[in-house]
């Protein structure tokens, strides 16, 4: 990909040389302040992807209105929960799940995919796995207009206090002033998708069946996460104390969905999603920078 000549490419090359706290650290910093490079790299992959398309992005959007309709109305008669709580709840998990579904698979193979750009292009590596994010953004931000049509549709619902997500489940405060809640938590997740993108993609460099493992795991992932299935169906089942609930509480994807789809839809909110994203994007940086330090003179070889 040819890159315009109005985008500030740096005089001296960046040299991804030597074991270095100090380098990595300097290219996360001028990778961040190289946003004109990311951003203009990262919209220019949603208009590839839609060249020659008569609506273009708004496929993007289509897609996911046509996906949330369709399984709402399906897993709403399966589970005899009301449809006007239910689709709201499985959208935005939806949307969500998307972005970071995006940062795992399409992070895992962000710096092989630009392997051209990598070698002639004088920019940080972390530009590469910011243009990732950005362009999972992007797509969030398309399909939050799907929300926007479910929310004008079925406002008067999810916005009713003591609202339940299915039958004799917990009640809901309903839609408030929390809704702002979901721009810290957005936050969050960009934050952890970035480091997703760098530490899986660097280690993907070097061992190529890691994006493999991760696209077949994220098959898993989804059905084991609560998308199309709220958490009070599984506590009436087993029970408020069974071990079992483990098996959602150990799966870091739940909290990183519900911090953002909580205010979304006006469901309960709880601070351990926070303590857990938080916990997690701590020990997520460690290990990402640990991963830069020590190989990202190695990138621009294996790649």
């Amino acid at each position: 990909m040819q890159v315009t000549s109005a985008i500030d490419i740096p005089e001296k090359p960046v040299v991804h040389s030597g074991r270095s706290s100090a380098r990595a650290a300097k290219d996360i910093r001028d990778g961040i302040a190289a946003r004109e490079l990311w951003g203009h790299l990262g919209w220019q992959d949603i208009k590839q992807r839609y060249r020659r398309s008569v609506i273009g992005p708004l496929w993007i959007t289509m897609s996911m209105g046509v996906t949330a309709a369709g399984l709402g109305f399906l897993y709403s008669q399966l589970f005899g929960i009301e449809v006007d709580t239910f689709l709201p709840y499985l959208t935005v998990g939806f949307i969500v799940w998307g972005f970071i579904l995006g940062c795992l698979t399409e992070g895992s193979d962000a710096f092989i995919s630009n392997e051209g750009l990598i070698k002639h292009l004088p920019a940080p590596l972390t530009v590469y796995a910011l243009r990732t994010v950005w362009r999972q953004t992007l797509m969030l931000l398309h399909n939050m207009l799907v929300y926007v049509v479910v929310l004008v549709l079925f406002f008067g619902s999810i916005s009713k206090s003591g609202y339940v997500l299915s039958p004799g489940g917990v009640g809901q405060p309903g839609l408030s002033w929390t809704v702002l809640l979901a721009i810290p938590a957005f936050v969050a997740l960009a934050l952890n998708g970035a480091w997703v993108t760098l530490l899986f993609g660097i280690i993907s460099t070097r061992y190529r069946d890691i994006p493999q493992v991760i696209n077949a795991l994220t098959q898993l992932l989804f059905y084991a996460t609560p998308i199309v299935w709220p958490v009070d169906i599984l506590t009436q089942k087993l029970g408020p104390g069974d071990w079992k609930h483990l098996i959602v509480e150990l799966n870091p994807l739940y909290h990183f969905i519900q911090v953002l789809r909580a205010p979304l839809i006006g469901s309960e909110q709880s601070w351990h999603h926070w303590v857990v994203v938080g916990v997690i994007t701590v020990v997520g940086w460690t290990l990402a920078f640990a991963a830069m330090r020590n190989y990202r003179s190695r990138v621009s070889y294996w790649v």
